[in-house]
């Protein structure tokens, strides 16, 4: 397993964002697929015990996102513009998660992926499908700023 690059500020990546998740990927090119291995602290949580809908949500769209990378290079960025997610059952917090994103479909202009969030007994607690774009040249712009931070750790 390779790992890939984190940012400095990203909720769901970034190593120096005081609320966010700090996750790490890691690409597995035999099963073309990105794994994030990760336990939601309860702060994270909706209800009780249950980690918040929208914190999975970002999960998926970034597990997925990254599976692009294993396909093109780590500086082609992709934006979202449709992501349908689908909660299975709920997802725990203080429990070990595996989540996991692959392409579906990739294009000059953009990709389908999907992603996953896993127990450790493999049952899915949630799913994603997203469209992505290749990210406009304005993003690409704000980007150059931030290029030094992009670092795998």
């Amino acid at each position: 397993m390779r790992p890939q690059p984190t940012s400095r500020m990203c909720f769901v990546c970034g190593r120096e964002n005081p609320c966010g998740l700090k996750l790490k990927f890691y690409e597995d090119p035999e099963s073309r697929v990105v794994r994030a291995e990760l336990t939601l602290p309860e702060y994270y949580q909706g209800y009780p015990g249950i980690a918040h809908g929208g914190v999975i949500a970002a999960i998926l769209d970034e597990i997925s996102g990254r599976a692009v990378m294993l396909q093109t290079s780590t500086e082609t960025f992709m934006v979202t513009l449709r992501l349908i997610v689908r909660y299975r059952r709920p997802t725990p917090v203080g429990v070990p998660l595996v989540a996991v994103g692959w392409v579906e479909q990739l294009g000059q202009a953009g990709a389908r992926v999907a992603g996953q969030i896993r127990l450790p007994d493999g049952t899915i607690t949630a799913e994603g499908e997203a469209l992505l774009a290749v990210a406009p040249e304005e993003f690409r712009a704000r980007w150059e700023a931030e290029r030094s931070y992009w670092r795998i750790e």
